[in-house]
């Protein structure tokens, strides 16, 4: 007998000729990316405006400078996060969503809702 794989229920607005073992290849590029420590909530700070990086590390607890300034390099080549320059005096580097890392916003909220509902709070999703 064959092993028969369980279909994606309807509601989930995955297509439901879909396995549930499938995984749909954009979906997996999504969450290698965003699934990456701090890269959401970088995101999800900068949803609220243009930020310099002093600020945007005052507004993301706990990450380090270095770790900061790498997702932002990151987010950057990958066309989410535009850099803008003031020459000043002083210079003033700002950071904010390009227009795809806006449109990732309503998804983001979606998520988050998400997870409020299914998650306990501190889970981390890690094993023990």
């Amino acid at each position: 007998m064959g092993s028969r794989q369980p279909r994606v229920p309807e509601a989930s607005g995955v297509d439901p000729g879909t396995t549930a073992t499938a995984c749909d290849a954009s979906l997996a590029r999504a969450f290698s990316f965003l699934g990456k420590r701090w890269s959401g909530v970088i995101i999800g700070t900068l949803a609220n405006g243009s930020v310099g990086f002093a600020e945007l590390a005052r507004r993301v607890e706990g990450i380090s400078d270095s770790v900061l300034s790498d997702r932002l390099v990151e987010l950057q080549r990958a066309g989410l996060v535009v850099r803008s320059v003031d020459p000043g005096p002083p210079v003033a580097v700002d950071y904010a969503l390009s227009e795809a890392g806006a449109a990732l916003i309503p998804a983001m909220r979606e998520l988050s809702a998400w997870a409020a509902d299914n998650l306990a709070e501190g889970a981390s999703g890690r094993g023990a």
